[in-house]
């Protein structure tokens, strides 16, 4: 046990010093988003403003629970994680501050950004429904909403993740918000009914499914399929393409959207550059970049989607006010966990 003790302390003395002696001109980002997604980004606000930025990346749920062990004695300036409900997860554990920012207020509307200014959207990704592409399996004109997925006309041809699914729990969040909590337990009931198997796996698997014939639709992030679609893996490229895109709700609230987004650390040393950094983050310039890149619409209005994306067609996006999805996402775990979501 001694000798286990020493290796596990060495290991964090060496961890620890290898982190960099932070200078007065730099901000320092703890990031859930992969090096080659913002690295580019941050590169260029370097170059820009002469601030220096030092990057550490990891999973959304470690990344914040370091933050929380850490406390007042953190490094990190900046908090960028992926989804509202996450985001939201960070505020309620006290690890962001309010921004005042006249630019980030101007740049992102207003639903898309914490009612206190404590996150703000950096890009938007929706989570439409995905369907079997030809060959007669699904006609367009029997698909209308998110709802009329739990009707029996679909089971046993549906493939969806798992209800420990951030982008799931954050779905139903936002059906709570537009149906209420009885109705939305129904649906859930009703989804858990028609699925084709048991949950597995990411997006990128239940759109293979759908392509593979296990299942005619899916629910899974736009980002992913353009992933797919433009990435290097042929399987994936060839999946993809078996698949075409619905937009459900366009007669009421519209398609639901999500975020990834940022806040500034409450413990931060380096407030004016994180905020500076956000700021740039919401730039056009950054917002194209992103578009181009990550396959995500931009948050700043005055910013075209990349082509693939506009190839995918306009669609009327949910304006529901994204910190609801945090607020709600406590009782969008019990409704799912009572519907036997697995």
């Amino acid at each position: 046990m001694k000798q286990i003790s020493f290796i596990l302390f060495s290991v964090l003395i060496a961890f620890s010093t290898a982190l960099p002696v932070f200078a007065q001109e730099e901000v320092n980002v703890y990031s859930a988003r992969k090096e080659k997604l913002i690295k580019p980004l941050l590169d260029e606000f370097t170059e820009a403003t002469g601030i220096k930025v030092n990057l550490l990346t990891g999973k959304a749920d470690a990344l914040l629970k370091r933050l929380e062990t850490e406390g007042p004695n953190t490094h990190a300036d900046v908090l960028i994680t992926v989804d509202a409900g996450r985001l939201d997860r960070a505020k309620k554990m006290q690890l962001l501050s309010t921004i005042n920012s006249s630019k980030l207020n101007q740049a992102i509307p207003e639903n898309l950004r914490d009612r206190d200014g404590q996150w703000y959207g950096l890009s938007l990704r929706s989570r439409p429904i995905m369907y079997a592409k030809g060959r007669g399996r699904v006609k367009k004109e029997n698909l209308s909403s998110y709802e009329d997925l739990a009707d029996p006309k679909w089971k046993g041809r549906i493939c969806i993740r798992s209800s420990s699914n951030i982008y799931n729990q954050s779905l139903v969040a936002s059906m709570i918000v537009a149906n209420g909590e009885e109705k939305t337990e129904q649906w859930a009931e009703g989804l858990v009914a028609n699925m084709a198997r048991s949950p597995k796996g990411g997006d990128r698997d239940q759109i293979k499914a759908v392509a593979a014939g296990q299942c005619d639709i899916a629910v899974a992030n736009t980002y992913y399929l353009g992933k797919m679609l433009k990435g290097k893996d042929k399987d994936q490229r060839r999946a993809a393409k078996r698949v075409e895109i619905f937009w459900p709700n366009q007669d009421d609230r519209g398609a639901h959207v999500n975020v990834s987004g940022a806040g500034v650390v409450a413990a931060s040393q380096n407030r004016d550059n994180a905020v500076k950094l956000l700021e740039y983050l919401v730039s056009p310039e950054a917002q194209g970049w992103y578009a181009r890149v990550n396959f995500e619409y931009p948050v700043h209005a005055d910013v075209k989607p990349s082509r693939l994306l506009r190839q995918w067609g306009e669609f009327k996006a949910d304006q529901l006010n994204l910190t609801e999805l945090g607020e709600n996402n406590p009782i969008a775990v019990k409704v799912m966990d009572r519907a036997g979501w697995k």
